[in-house]
């Protein structure tokens, strides 16, 4: 530490009163000497000042020192330098007057005895606050008995916040005492400082000769003050050198000359933590600079509500000098009643310590009727003991603020109204719910009354409305709201009805409004309720749609040019969602026309399978899906059952399913495997957003390109074939939902059919799986939409859908409406298709099966087993014509194909032959030239069937007619006029 020189100069013993207070010594001893200047000088020279003690660590005189407190944390007592000080000063007063000294605190402080009753300033070192001591006296048997006793500071005392200790020392020049406060301040206990020499234990080894000397002085009877840099003292005292690094400090101390009870020169210690003081001076600074400067008005407030202190701002606004609104009370400033109740919010403040922020006061300033606003701030303000001495005001003018915030408000509720409209018009695509929208908004938010009136043609699905331009065309009244009584516009016009149509005439400000697309103005009535109203054309898109109207009643502000722009903006807005909604319903009932056009019509019907089936489109706010299933009749009394789903929505989605629909029952009737129709299929999807076509989409397929998402087709599909005579059933899935299989007394199940690619994707091919369905077994096809949604995962659909198919025997009508009740298929996210088909084979009394040799007399052979079985089946109309055609497909068999041949006749609402050998070749029917002998078989047989065909088999080639059964009204054709119409 730097050395702190000291200047101190000899001067006359201070008074037996004035001693008797300072050192203690109740006996006025003259033989106790204040030390001012040594002659020596040396590093203990310096500018020494008086200090007293303060606080409740300092001890009674007459009984040798204070008594020994709580030891704590180590710490010592040292430096390089200590600062004398004068032990007194005559030109500080009466000392008989003053009882205390505040010592080594830079400020002011008042001290009050209570004997003497006088008042003395003292010096505080370098804090600059403000503090009060009371220090109590107890007088004795004359000034030789007196002895000072030290009472606890009164709340507000400047030893609240500032740290003073005190510890004494023996008259054999070791610490006999150290209080708590020593402990606090110097952080070394009880235990450890007492019995040793304070410059030993405290001081640095270059610094002891000097404290020697100091403190014999001191213990000869001299007073001495000082500032002493310290460092705290090895915990272990393992470094007596002091040469460690040590925590500093720095604390002035005031030493008081006294004696023990043996009449042993002793002496006092008073000592005061300078870091303290330094802290309340720049607070006490920083303190002022926020009150003076702040720009807001800033008052403190006393515990009886009158203002303490006020700063310049305040004292600005409300006139005078800051000292002439001392004392003042709220009412000299507000109004009575708000006087009133600012002075209940302070008494709350003040109570409850509650702050209070933003309070809203009201009143006038001096010299000023203008009404002002102020926003406050109030906050309770405590002692250093916390003890509540007042209230802080915080104000700020907003007067300007409020104005503008009136000038902003209509505003506001405009935008509040437009933000409102936004969110809630529009939210449905349908016309006269957009309408009732608009209504709901403006009524009565805006208007008392309003009504929207719609052009018929453009409800009607017209591109152009017709008489626009004057204005007079047919409207359609779509919705009115009133805000006031059932019956508004008495003394006016009569009223249209909801629904009704109705036209404005030519001259009329509501069809002038209609023809110039802008708003009028419409007298209103003196005799009516009506004061004001608005006629706002509903234009979107530069087409105006509608017109709306805007009616205010009596007793409300009329309409403005605000309110006017605001119409307009409503009806605007209004306008384009009822335009949207209008060219949605069309594209929507146009699509929707499109897929119910290219579904199956009616109930389907095939061999063996008893059909039934159920399409649901989605609701009116969602486009129509690319859902759809089909029933195909296939030779060999077979059925092709097909359930698909074009990904996507509207229009295009629509289209796409017509041309996979139209695919797959063209490729149904070449009698392919299922497996190569989906391959098929593929194809045909791969080409549908390629303009080259399928070889297009092929090639470009193997070039890297970026893929335009909206050229994409994908679905996914379900394609099944069941044989009626075998009741086997053979599937094949590209992507979709496994079909679900109900058997007579078991739980439904899902068949495991491997799930291929979606239609669309390429390159991947397709399986089959065969199922044999026994009699009575319930086969169900279907699209997501019934098992899937926002609110049920698909898993949970699924199940959900198999629990529901619990008993198959019940009409496969009453199954399908069980279906869509049990499940939430109102969910209108999705289009739904449903085919349910329950097994009902061939009996086999209903099927001929025979095997005829390769040989020519088979033909003869095939006769005779057709007439037989047409006879047992009772069919005699049939058979001249029946065994033709057999004795036709039987020869070219023998003559064409291998192997041996297979005959069988098929009984059900048709009758189909068959006939079938190992040849690949497929028979192809041409037309003889009339030189030909032959080449005229297939010819007859196409003229006197109703259709016939050939397909491929595992083990060749079926070729197969059909005719049908005689009902009475459909004659048959006669063999020998088919036969002579072939020349």
């Amino acid at each position: 530490m730097s050395e702190i020189p000291a200047k101190a100069t000899e001067s006359e013993d201070p008074s037996d009163g004035a001693r008797a207070d300072a050192s203690g010594d109740p006996a006025g001893d003259s033989g106790n000497h204040s030390v001012r200047e040594t002659p020596d000088g040396g590093p203990f020279a310096g500018d020494a000042r008086r200090t007293p003690p303060g606080g409740a660590d300092a001890a009674d005189g007459s009984r040798s020192g204070t008594s020994a407190e709580q030891a704590v944390r180590r710490g010592s007592l040292g430096g390089e330098a200590f600062r004398s000080e004068e032990a007194s000063r005559s030109e500080e007063g009466s000392r008989s007057e003053a009882r205390g000294q505040v010592g080594s605190a830079g400020g002011e402080a008042r001290g009050q005895v209570g004997s003497a009753g006088g008042e003395a300033r003292g010096q505080v070192g370098s804090a600059g606050g403000e503090a009060r001591d009371s220090l109590r006296t107890t007088p004795g048997e004359g000034d030789c008995a007196g002895d000072a006793m030290w009472q606890s500071s009164p709340p507000g005392s400047m030893y609240d916040y500032i740290k003073v200790a005190s510890f004494s020392i023996g008259a054999d020049g070791l610490i006999d005492q150290w209080s708590a406060r020593a402990e606090q301040l110097f952080g070394i206990s009880s235990e450890r400082a007492v019995g040793r020499d304070p410059i030993e234990a405290f001081v640095t080894p270059d610094r002891r000769e000097f404290g020697q000397r100091k403190m014999a002085e001191i213990l000869d009877g001299r007073e001495w003050t000082g500032v002493v840099p310290f460092r705290m003292p090895d915990p272990l005292d393992a470094d007596p050198d002091g040469v460690g690094e040590r925590a500093e400090g720095l604390a002035e101390v005031y030493v008081m000359p006294t004696t023990t009870e043996d009449g042993e020169r002793a002496a006092v210690c008073i000592v005061v933590d300078v870091r303290t003081l330094r802290r309340i001076e720049t607070d006490l600074a920083a303190s002022q600079a926020i009150f003076g400067q702040s720009p807001f008005g800033f008052l403190l407030i006393d515990t009886e509500l009158h203002v303490r202190r006020a700063n310049q701002r305040f004292a600005s606004t409300f006139g005078g000098t800051v000292d002439d609104h001392r004392g003042r009370g709220v009412h000299d400033y507000l109004p009575h009643a708000e006087a009133e109740r600012v002075s209940a919010t302070l008494r709350r403040v003040l109570e409850t310590g509650d702050s209070i922020t933003d309070m809203h006061v009201t009143g006038h300033v001096p010299g000023s009727d203008e009404r002002r606003h102020w926003s406050v701030n109030l906050y309770r303000v405590h002692s250093g003991t916390g003890r509540p001495i007042g209230i802080a005001w915080l104000g700020t003018d907003i007067t300007a603020r409020r104005a503008a915030a009136r000038e902003a408000a209509a505003a506001r509720r405009n935008l509040a109204l437009l933000n409102e409209a936004g969110a809630r018009i529009g939210n449905s695509l349908d016309l006269e719910t957009t309408a009732r929208e608009l209504l709901d908004v403006v009524v009565p938010g805006f208007c008392d009354l309003a009504t929207v009136d719609l052009y018929q043609g453009l409800l009607a699905g017209d591109e152009t409305p017709p008489g626009l331009a004057d204005g007079s065309a047919e409207l359609r009244r779509v919705a009115f709201a009133s805000a006031v009584a059932d019956a508004p516009f008495v003394g006016g016009p009569a009223p249209v009805a909801v629904g009704a149509v109705h036209h404005y005439p030519f001259n009329s400000p509501c069809a002038d409004a209609l023809r110039t697309a802008r708003p009028q103005n419409i007298p209103a009535d003196e005799s009516g309720l009506i004061q004001s109203t608005l006629a706002v054309p509903m234009v979107a898109h530069d087409t105006v749609v509608g017109l709306a109207q805007f009616s205010r009643t009596k007793g409300s502000e009329p309409f403005g040019e605000r309110d006017r722009a605001l119409a307009v903006e409503l009806a605007a807005r209004a306008a384009v969602c009822i335009d949207n909604a209008r060219l949605y319903r069309r594209e929507h009932e146009r699509a929707l026309i499109l897929q119910r056009s290219l579904l199956p019509p009616g109930d389907p019907e095939a061999s063996g399978l008893d059909i039934a089936c159920r399409y649901l489109p989605g609701n009116a706010a969602t486009e129509v899906g690319g859902d759809w299933f089909d029933v195909i009749e296939l030779p060999g009394h077979r059925t092709a059952l097909v359930v698909g789903d074009v990904m996507g929505r509207g229009l295009r989605a629509a289209v796409a399913m017509g041309e996979l629909r139209t695919a797959v029952r063209t490729l149904a009737l070449l009698d392919l495997e299922p497996a190569e129709v989906l391959s098929a299929l593929d194809e045909i999807a791969r080409g549908l957003g390629t303009p080259g076509g399928v070889q297009q989409a092929t090639r470009t397929a193997r070039q890297p390109r970026d893929a335009d998402l909206s050229e994409v087709y994908l679905a996914t599909c379900v394609y099944a074939v069941y044989d009626s005579v075998t009741r086997r059933c053979t599937f094949a899935n590209a992507g979709h939902l496994p079909p679900v299989l109900v058997e007579p007394g078991e739980s439904a199940l899902m068949l495991d059919v491997p799930p291929g690619m979606p239609l669309g994707v390429g390159g991947e091919p397709f399986e089959e799986v065969e199922v044999e369905l026994p009699e009575g077994a319930l086969l169900a096809l279907y699209t997501d939409g019934l098992v899937e949604s926002r609110d049920h995962p698909l898993d949970e659909g699924l199940q959900a859908f198999v629990g529901a198919l619990t008993d198959p025997t019940r009409p496969l009508e009453d199954v399908c409406d069980h279906v869509l009740n049990t499940l939430d298929t109102h969910h209108g996210e999705d289009d739904i298709a449903l085919l349910m088909a329950r097994v009902q084979g061939l009996p086999a009394e209903s099927v001929g099966d025979w095997t005829l040799p390769r040989e020519p007399r088979s033909v003869g052979r095939a006769r005779e087993y057709a007439r037989t079985q047409l006879q047992a089946w009772d069919l005699e109309p049939l058979v001249d014509t029946t065994e033709l055609l057999v004795s036709e497909l039987v020869t070219n068999a023998l003559r064409y194909g291998e192997g041996e041949i297979r005959l069988r006749l098929l009984l059900d609402r048709t009758l189909v032959c068959e006939v079938w050998d190992a040849g690949l070749v497929q028979p192809r029917r041409r037309r003889a030239r009339d030189t030909d002998e032959g080449g005229r078989g297939l010819q007859l047989v196409g003229l006197l069937s109703a259709a016939w065909g050939s397909r491929r088999t595992p083990r060749g080639k079926t070729v197969w007619f059909e005719l049908p059964l005689p009902d009475g009204e459909s004659g048959l054709v006669d063999p020998a006029e088919a036969l002579l119409s072939l020349f």
